[in-house]
């Protein structure tokens, strides 16, 4: 197939930090051929008309547990500790693989409608939530949560390796599997080394949760004498590629030890305030040049996956804590979204830009509307002004998954009323 958007705007991501008006892309099979002046005679499958149109990278959600759809507005107005540990985690306990599939297609489907094509999941029963990527035809990192408990520790490193044969590298390289120890306060040093051996089995990275509350790291301080950060540093974690979700409450030396390890930290600002965790150093992160990500964290706290509204709070939220109206300008946080998002999932050679060569992950975003006018800037219109219910349109690998605000790849009806269905009896049970 072949894919020819002509007479469009495009942001591509690419470091040059430009916009280019009324210019073309063509797409051939899953990849960019060409963007710029395209030949007339130029012979296309389908054409799209790019007019009052942005093309942008695919969003890339960093962070996010896509089957707690079925949890959304369960239990809000809790501190993280008594949400996980009195709501969240007893009714978890209930879940099925069928409970999981629909959750996550849900997930999927609301992700596809507000322009994220790539994520990254932590949760349970993750062959369900591979069978719903192989049907939505997003691009996904599945990371099975690994939580340690008594006599089912080995279990769990099974689980994941299964995980990992069953489908790393499968649907033309669409799905990862990377190994996902839940946080150093859910498992023991020594598991957690266990953890690492898989991973180097593997040859894959990790997805870790990491200093998300005050609790979290004041206890860690009681237990080990140190930070989250600096403990799984001492144990090597670091050694491998790492994605570490939250990282709000950090000092000095966590950002040091981030920026010499590459690590890659995930902000989640709407699930941070929901949850009142706190407010990561974004600003302090960015300035030591650590490659910083989006993520919406579950639905269940945030309690929607809306990259866009990601976008707006990481901007915002910054500037009003450091009282600084030019910290984490609007081009930082849409590069979190896209090419830095595609560092951290290990995917910056196919995804993340719109540049000749790499994978057709784009989406376009409806400009006709009152209010992205007047369109005196179209980064800080992308970032300030833009809402998920804007795009237009979504191509992954160079198939159009979304046109016209149309799901092509899923029954949204049925998704939403099985969904419904399931979540009212998780509940009951």
């Amino acid at each position: 197939m072949s894919l020819l958007i002509k007479n469009i705007t495009v942001v591509p991501m690419d470091g040059k930090d430009e916009v280019l008006e009324s210019t073309n892309i063509y797409i051939e099979d899953d990849k960019i051929i060409d963007i710029g002046n395209i030949k007339e005679d130029i012979n296309a499958t389908r054409i799209i008309d790019g007019t009052n149109k942005v093309a942008i990278p695919g969003l890339i959600n960093a962070h996010t547990h896509i089957g707690m759809s079925l949890l959304r507005n369960y239990a809000d107005d809790l501190p993280l500790h008594e949400w996980l540990t009195q709501k969240i985690w007893p009714v978890e306990a209930k879940l099925t693989g069928e409970d999981v599939y629909w959750g996550s297609l849900l997930s999927m489907v609301e992700m596809i409608q507000s322009g994220t094509t790539a994520f990254c999941d932590m949760y349970f029963f993750m062959d369900e939530v591979g069978k719903g990527l192989e049907q939505s035809g997003m691009r996904g990192v599945l990371t099975r949560g690994i939580v340690e408990e008594t006599g089912k520790e080995k279990e769990k490193l099974d689980d994941t390796k299964e995980l990992y044969n069953n489908w790393n590298g499968k649907e033309n390289g669409r799905i990862k599997v990377m190994v996902a120890p839940h946080a150093p306060y859910t498992c023991s040093p020594d598991y957690l080394e266990d953890i690492m051996d898989l991973a180097y089995e593997l040859d894959t990275g990790i997805h870790i949760h990491l200093s998300e509350t005050k609790k979290e790291v004041e206890d860690s301080f009681k237990t080990y004498g140190k930070s989250p950060i600096k403990h799984v540093y001492d144990l090597g974690l670091f050694k491998l590629p790492t994605i570490a979700a939250h990282c709000v409450h950090v000092d000095e030396l966590d950002i040091k030890i981030l920026r010499e390890n590459n690590v890659n930290p995930v902000n989640n600002p709407s699930s941070n305030l929901k949850l009142a965790s706190g407010f990561a150093p974004i600003d302090e992160m960015l300035k030591y040049g650590i490659n910083l990500s989006l993520g919406t964290d579950g639905s269940s706290s945030n309690n929607n996956l809306n990259m866009f509204e990601e976008i707006h709070l990481a901007s915002i939220v910054n500037k009003a804590v450091n009282m600084d109206a030019i910290s984490v300008p609007a081009i930082t946080v849409l590069k979190m979204a896209t090419i830095n998002g595609a560092k951290a999932l290990l995917w910056d050679k196919e995804i993340g830009s719109i540049e000749i060569g790499k994978k057709a992950d784009i989406i376009l975003i409806d400009m006709d509307k009152p209010h992205l006018y007047p369109r005196h800037n179209i980064i800080s219109s992308l970032t300030y002004s833009v809402q998920g219910s804007d795009v237009d349109t979504v191509i992954v690998d160079g198939n159009i998954i979304m046109e016209k605000r149309e799901i092509k790849t899923l029954d949204v009806e049925k998704i939403m009323y099985n969904a419904e269905k399931v979540a009212k009896d998780l509940v009951n049970r």
